[in-house]
């Protein structure tokens, strides 16, 4: 498999992105985009990435590397490749029409991948004639960096083909976990409350922007406060993936949008890439201070990881992953500091389901409801990992 051509559609940051993971892996790689300017921009995009990890002495072979990229703007060039990799636009019609394409122009054993992050991978698949070859493989951006991939079978997809694709994606050195196909899969669905409760407790006036983001940091161990991390991923991409996760499930409350990204979106403050979003990063702008209280602090982190471990249980619940492939996706996806059912270990179930009771008697919101799993688990006094009610998912 390791001399299989790779297709890749869409020139993006992510598709670029795969395609050099896919070359530095020995593989010859077709990447397509059907916008001129996207095809220019790759290729200088990655000529300049690949000399500079020579130059940093990562990499010997930047210009064989780049030899095996064909950057193209003919679809038809994906004619001989065993695995395309679709990463266009997130937007369900646009990926069909492309998949209809892709099967014209494939050979019948190769397979169809897209990279979609919240969109039915069966659906999908259902606009090819073949679906059985349609799999869901979702790489995290940046790409050559970030270890993780879900992989995703429609209901169609054929497991042994989807066997193969993972095998095929472990061997370029990522760490796979095998996701259900519903809405944000694991990741963009677990991580939905490290935004919409952080939002909540900034709109109810708990805690500005920085307080929350500091408090996540220094007294949560995350990386990135979700302030700072909405404002990196982009108010436009991250407000479209939760109101995406909303929709697909039956308008939850759980993943209810916030109009405060939503105003943030409309006023075109996007983030660091507009140059202004919940914070101003233009030249010379001071960034507010936050509130160093510990004691609300812990009041911040609590209620955000109660409501992060509880998506979590309910994942595990619902059979959207195993325990340990939920914990590996959040650890490599998201550099959460721990993986959640691990941190709902230590801290114990009873005392997160205590948290979830008194936020759900506060608000009266089916928002702040309890998983059953996690229930079960605070009355028993048992663990996520060496206990016996995970191990028989009820």
């Amino acid at each position: 498999m390791s001399t299989m051509k790779i297709g890749i559609a869409g020139a993006g940051a992510m598709g670029s992105g795969i395609a050099q993971v896919a070359a530095m892996n020995g593989h010859e790689v077709v990447l397509y985009d059907a916008f001129a300017p996207s095809i220019e921009k790759a290729d200088t995009s990655l000529n300049k990435i690949l000399n500079s990890l020579q130059e940093k002495g990562k990499i010997s072979n930047a210009a064989e590397i780049l030899n095996r990229i064909k950057i193209t703007g003919n679809i038809n060039d994906f004619s001989g490749c065993g695995l395309v990799i679709e990463a266009i636009i997130e937007q369900l019609p646009a990926k069909q029409e492309l998949f209809r394409k892709l099967e014209e122009i494939t050979g019948e054993n190769s397979i169809l991948a897209s990279n979609t992050s919240s969109l039915s991978v069966t659906l999908i698949a259902a606009s090819c004639k073949k679906p059985e070859r349609v799999v869901g493989i979702h790489f995290f951006n940046p790409a050559p960096l970030m270890p993780l991939v879900e992989i995703i079978p429609a209901v169609q997809s054929d497991l042994t083909i989807l066997e193969q694709a993972r095998k095929l994606i472990d061997s370029w050195g990522k760490t796979t976990v095998l996701a259900k196909d519903t809405p944000g899969f694991i990741v963009n669905r677990v991580a939905r409350p490290y935004y919409g409760e952080a939002i909540r407790i900034y709109e109810e006036g708990v805690a500005d922007f920085a307080t929350i983001d500091w408090a996540m940091k220094e007294m949560g161990g995350f990386r990135m406060g979700p302030f700072e991390l909405m404002d990196f991923i982009g108010n436009d991409i991250n407000y479209t993936v939760t109101e995406t996760v909303f929709r697909e499930f039956f308008y939850d409350p759980r993943y209810r949008p916030s109009f405060t990204q939503k105003r943030q979106m409309e006023s075109g403050r996007l983030g660091r890439k507009s140059g202004r979003g919940y914070y101003d990063y233009s030249e010379g702008a001071q960034l507010p201070e936050a509130k160093k209280d510990k004691v609300l602090g812990e009041k911040i982190v609590n209620r955000v990881l109660a409501m992060l471990i509880n998506e979590a249980a309910d994942a595990l619940y619902l059979n959207i992953a195993t325990a340990k492939d939920l914990d590996l996706a959040m650890t490599k996806g998201v550099n959460y500091p721990k993986g959640l059912l691990t941190w709902c270990d230590e801290l114990g179930a009873e005392k997160v389901y205590a948290q979830l009771r008194e936020l759900q008697d506060i608000y009266g919101e089916d928002r702040y409801r309890p998983s059953p799993l996690l229930r079960k688990h605070a009355e028993n006094k048992t663990r996520f990992f060496s206990s016996s009610i995970v191990e028989k998912g009820v």
